[in-house]
């Protein structure tokens, strides 16, 4: 079967209809591909590339094939700037668009004169007799910066290469799938800049549309506030450029310690951790806020011995640990909000987290926490005395976990 104008019609309309619906971009290459190939295009194997916005993942890659019976998810590929990654990419027939100013190559293979193209030997391999790669380029000052482009090939293995009727429609459907996976790709970056930024609950409120200043939610949560030991003495004795790895290393295992307890980190304070778990039920909550101090324990033994065998500064986490209600939303100006938690319990928290430093412990437990653990949690506490918490218009019971249980 040759495509015609009709398929080209039919392909656009779904694709406008699926980046509407916001169709996820495995979905839509898939669907794309198998809509392709079903009007009678001689493609066997693609790829698209779009890059985003992430601290670690430069962008994601979407494969089809056509002997797969299912799609595999998108992977993500780390940046390709050094090591054996840029050398890939320096061989692609996409570098070399980019640095001729081209929109389009074509090779046949075994027909045309060899090319050194990175994969060019792999698809040689599998019997693909036909290949053409497209970039899109996305223009305009809303373009988000590393995201400026839709890269694609597409091979063929009929014998006879792609048709030209299959060039050409794979050339007017394009930017019609480019379209439909920038909407999509621009989607997923929004939440996940959000979440890295604000927090996972709180950036997906803020998608939902609670954004307006002054609203905020009361609720009951169990606070956590740690920050570093001896952080501004050693901060005074180590070269600038080993700051920003230090605060890296142990903020990684702070957030990642709470995450994975269930809690959710509202904020990065310098050296100082800001987070929040609620899970619906406080006596879970407050289980939960236990095991993420014990799991950093555990964590903070293996980065400082990390760290000491190389030769550079080692320290750990104060945290106190509090429950108390609080407000949870929007705070500051018209032109500059902070989603976040704010009340007494928080400034307690954060006070708390000075009477750590001040008595040297590791954690510290508010009178308010032990009451909702159950008593093999509350067993591993002991009790350090009464303490006049400023602000506070009564003296607190506070607990601390003994050194042997988190050494």
């Amino acid at each position: 079967m040759i495509p015609d104008a009709g398929h080209v019609v039919a392909i656009t309309e779904w694709l406008i209809a699926q980046g509407l619906a916001e169709l996820g971009a495995n979905e839509l290459v898939d669907g794309f591909c198998e809509r392709c190939r079903d009007a009678g295009l001689r493609i066997s194997r693609a790829l698209v590339l779009i890059d985003t916005l992430h601290p670690v993942h430069e962008g994601t890659a979407y494969s089809w094939r056509r002997d797969r019976e299912a799609v595999a998810p998108g992977t993500t590929y780390l940046p390709t700037d050094t090591g054996e990654a840029a050398r890939n990419w320096e061989r692609s027939s996409f570098f070399h668009l980019l640095e001729t100013g081209g929109c389009e190559i074509r090779h046949r293979f075994g027909r045309d004169a060899e090319v050194d193209f990175f994969l060019f030997d792999e698809l040689r391999a599998e019997g693909h007799t036909d290949y053409v790669a497209f970039v899109h380029r996305f223009l305009g000052k809303t373009t988000i910066r590393g995201m400026d482009c839709l890269y694609a090939y597409w091979t063929s293995d009929d014998p006879n290469g792609f048709r030209d009727e299959d060039i050409a429609i794979l050339r007017a459907l394009l930017p019609t799938l480019a379209l439909a996976l920038k909407c999509t790709s621009t989607v997923r970056i929004t939440e996940t800049v959000l979440e890295i930024y604000l927090g996972r609950q709180s950036g997906r409120r803020v998608l939902d549309g609670r954004i307006r200043r002054g609203v905020a939610e009361r609720i009951e949560a169990v606070i956590w506030f740690s920050d570093l030991r001896n952080f501004t003495r050693i901060t005074e004795t180590i070269p600038s450029d080993a700051l920003i790895p230090l605060l890296d290393d142990y903020a990684d295992l702070v957030v990642s310690c709470v995450h994975e307890a269930g809690g959710e980190v509202l904020k990065l304070i310098g050296d100082g951790v800001l987070a929040i778990f609620t899970d619906g039920d406080l006596a879970n909550a407050s289980r939960q806020a236990v095991q993420a101090f014990e799991a950093l324990a555990r964590g903070e033994a293996e980065l400082n011995r990390e760290r000491g065998a190389a030769s550079l500064p080692v320290t750990g986490a104060y945290v106190a640990v509090h429950v108390g209600e609080v407000f949870y939303g929007n705070i500051g100006s018209d032109e500059r909000l902070d989603f976040t938690v704010v009340g007494r319990a928080v400034n307690e928290a954060s006070r708390m987290a000075a009477i750590c430093r001040s008595v040297d412990r590791k954690v510290v437990g508010s009178n308010a926490l032990m009451a909702l653990l159950p008593p093999d949690e509350r067993g591993k506490f002991s009790s350090l005395g009464r303490f006049a918490l400023r602000g506070s218009p009564r003296a607190e019971e506070l607990f601390t976990i003994a050194e042997h249980l988190v050494a």
